[in-house]
Formats: C-alpha cells, sequence, structure tokens
C-alpha cells in the first residue's frame, strides 16, 4: 500500500459514512448550471511538509487574492489583509478571509470526481467559549432530482496561529453528473463560536 493509498484509507475510515442518493435518472440543477469547464487545474502538493503527498487543486479564487470572487459572503465575512504564514500557494500571497461568529462563506462551484474527493485548507482562530472555536465545513452537492442538498465534512480544530486543517473526505452521494465522472460541488463555512480565517482552500479531486 502506497503513502497515497494509505492517507486516503485513514481519513476515509475515520469519517462517517452517508446513505447514498439514488433514482432512476439524475437530473441536472443549480450546480450543474453553475459549473465550469472541469478543466484539469494546477496540481499542487501544498501539505507535503506535513507529510500529506497527494496532489490538490486550489479551489476558485480559494486564496482570496481576487476579492473571494465567485464566493457568497455574508454575515460580515470579509476578505481581509494576511496571509497564511506558509504561503502554500505562493509568496506573493498577502490575503485571506476573516469569518466572525454568525457568518458564512461559500465558495464557487468547482468540479470534483465521485470518488470521495479530499479537501484541506488553512485557518487560524480566537474567541469561542473557553476559547474553544468551532468553524464547520459543509459540502454542497446535487441529489438525482437537480436539488442542492449539504452535508457535513467536518470542522477546524480551534488555534492563534495558522495551521492546515485535517484532510477532510468528502462522503457526499456524489454522481457523475458531469463528464468523465465528475460533479460540480462547493463548500460552505460557518464558525459556530469564535471568530476565524482561513485562506488557501484546496481540493484534491481525485481524478484518475
Amino acid at each position: 500500500m502506497n503513502r497515497r493509498t494509505s492517507i486516503r484509507a485513514i481519513v476515509t475510515v475515520a469519517a462517517v459514512a452517508v446513505a447514498c442518493v439514488a433514482a432512476p435518472a439524475a437530473q441536472a440543477g443549480l450546480l450543474v448550471a453553475s459549473a465550469p469547464s472541469c478543466a484539469e487545474g494546477e496540481l499542487e502538493r501544498p501539505f507535503q511538509r506535513w507529510l500529506d503527498p497527494l496532489s490538490y487543486t486550489l479551489v476558485p479564487d480559494g486564496g482570496f487574492e481576487s476579492g473571494a470572487r465567485g464566493w457568497t459572503l455574508s454575515g460580515g465575512a470579509k476578505v481581509v489583509s494576511g496571509n497564511e504564514t506558509f504561503y502554500a500557494h505562493g509568496a506573493g500571497d498577502s490575503k485571506s478571509l476573516s469569518l466572525p461568529r454568525g457568518s458564512s462563506a461559500t465558495s464557487p462551484v468547482t468540479c470534483a470526481g465521485i470518488d470521495k474527493p479530499i479537501m484541506r485548507f488553512f485557518s487560524k482562530s480566537s474567541g469561542g467559549l473557553l476559547n474553544l472555536s468551532v468553524l464547520s465545513v459543509e459540502v454542497l452537492f446535487e441529489t438525482a432530482g437537480g436539488k442542492v442538498a449539504s452535508l457535513p465534512v467536518g470542522v477546524a480544530l480551534p488555534s492563534s496561529k495558522w495551521q492546515p486543517s485535517l484532510p477532510l473526505p468528502v462522503l457526499a452521494s456524489l454522481l457523475p453528473l458531469l463528464p468523465n465522472e465528475q460533479t460540480p460541488i462547493a463548500f460552505r463555512f460557518r464558525p459556530i463560536t469564535g471568530t476565524w480565517t482561513i485562506d488557501d482552500v484546496y481540493l484534491d479531486p481525485w481524478r484518475r
């Protein structure tokens, strides 16, 4: 078993399996309509220093250098100056996304393979009860009937300093709604407690 397979096995066992969504035929919905071309994005290994050799692509404006272009922000979420301190995506980056309690940030639609893609990002936090800040991460996906549904992906661990999230497997019942067994998904970030800042949101699309 190689290292890539080992990491996938570990995060899959740690996640809770979800029920499959079944239907005779899939219908296109909102995410399909707004999906990009699904051309192969630039592959990076931003988490290699943390012994994660997987190849990832940055979600659309996942570094927030273009002002969260295409993201849906609410409740005071905004782009701020200051990059995550590892500069995983680029040494010249200088922006991140601030998420106060009660805010929400939803990424643009991106393409993923249907075989449990993995997402990771960088974050830091402050405040919260007993300084135990909680950031919820969800995946938005389409059911066979074309409706947009959401499921938890995981939570970020509180830290006053920038740190990478754990590898978070997307265990939603993804359907091959796009060519080459691709499916449209988006990610939603919501602070449950505390104030958060996130940066460099990556997806391992698992394209074989």
